[in-house]
């Protein structure tokens, strides 16, 4: 088969390299165009484009999915079927132009977790399981038929980004089981719900108000929080309406009888710091980074930091 796939960031060049060392034979790539980056604001090439030049792989950068010259472009590859991971929605005039249509690998075990981030809302929402799904494209957001799926089981520890490392291994074991058996014939498509009520959770894309913590919830939904934000694009607390605190990783503190309001915060200022939250019980601190400094361990950041002024985390904002 002729393939052409499409996709940005890492998750997606890491099945790219996959399928190409598979041998299957990937004629095109479709990703998002250099964007300045960085405080230099330097051109930056998306990490598809990054393996497809290494692999020799012709790439389009289209600014849009209906621009007559890329549709012109996309149609000389002459692909009997596209694949799609981690890219932009798709307009009908891309997505059925393969005779065998288009593919695409989604990071949830559809019809759960539609949407932009479902390894982030699966681990905030304390789920024990996740899996990939692929799926035939169609002009509903994650909606097509079902093709093939895999599930995982998370740790108790799972930050997204373990997860994402997991899922990307997983994903593209599984995109090329799928491209196996639509070139035998082996697949047969199963139909999704159609309403979205029928389906128990939803995946929007995450805006920085919902990485803001709220004190007042019990501890292990605020670690569930951190995990399923870390490291990006990261869990914080506000120590003033200037100030940030970012929080990459966290633990219960089991050893503490004190009891505090919801947000305060108990530091030895050497090693230790630790948080209070709505259910009385502590999270201590491991990893953190403040406003305009590195990511670092709570230990290094306690000898540059001084608690002195905070002794609580400011209340949870809804107007980030």
């Amino acid at each position: 088969m002729r393939i052409v796939f499409m996709g940005t960031p890492q998750i997606a060049a890491y099945a790219l390299h996959y399928l190409h060392e598979q041998a299957f034979n990937i004629v095109g790539v479709v990703t998002n165009p250099d964007k300045p980056a960085g405080r230099g604001k330097q051109l930056h090439q998306s990490a598809v484009k990054l393996m497809a030049t290494q692999l020799d792989i012709p790439v389009l950068q289209p600014e849009r999915l209906t621009d007559p010259q890329f549709l012109t472009d996309l149609q000389n590859f002459n692909a009997d079927i596209q694949v799609v991971l981690a890219f932009r929605m798709l307009p009908k005039s891309v997505f059925s132009m393969p005779a065998m249509g288009t593919i695409n690998l989604h990071t949830s075990l559809l019809p759960d977790y539609r949407g932009a981030a479902p390894i982030n809302h699966v681990i905030i929402n304390g789920e024990q399981e996740s899996g990939v799904t692929t799926f035939l494209l169609n002009e509903t957001m994650d909606g097509g038929d079902l093709l093939l799926q895999q599930k995982l089981t998370l740790s108790p520890d799972e930050t997204a980004g373990s997860l994402h490392d997991k899922l990307a291994i997983i994903g593209a074991q599984l995109l090329t089981e799928t491209l196996h058996g639509i070139a035998n014939n082996q697949l047969v498509p199963i139909k999704q719900p159609i309403h979205t009520e029928q389906v128990l959770h939803s995946a929007p894309k995450i805006f920085k108000a919902d990485c803001e913590i709220d004190w007042t919830l019990p501890a292990h939904k605020v670690l569930q929080c951190i995990r399923g934000l870390s490291p990006t694009p990261t869990a914080f607390a506000r120590l003033s309406d200037q100030l940030n605190l970012k929080i990459f990783q966290a633990e219960k503190a089991l050893d503490v009888q004190q009891t505090a309001s919801a947000g305060t915060i108990y530091t030895n200022q050497k090693n230790l710091l630790r948080v209070c939250c709505g259910d009385a019980q502590w999270l201590q601190l491991s990893e953190v980074q403040v406003s305009n400094k590195q990511r670092m361990p709570v230990d290094v950041f306690l000898r540059g930091f001084s608690f002195e002024a905070f002794s609580h985390f400011l209340p949870k904002s809804y107007a980030n």
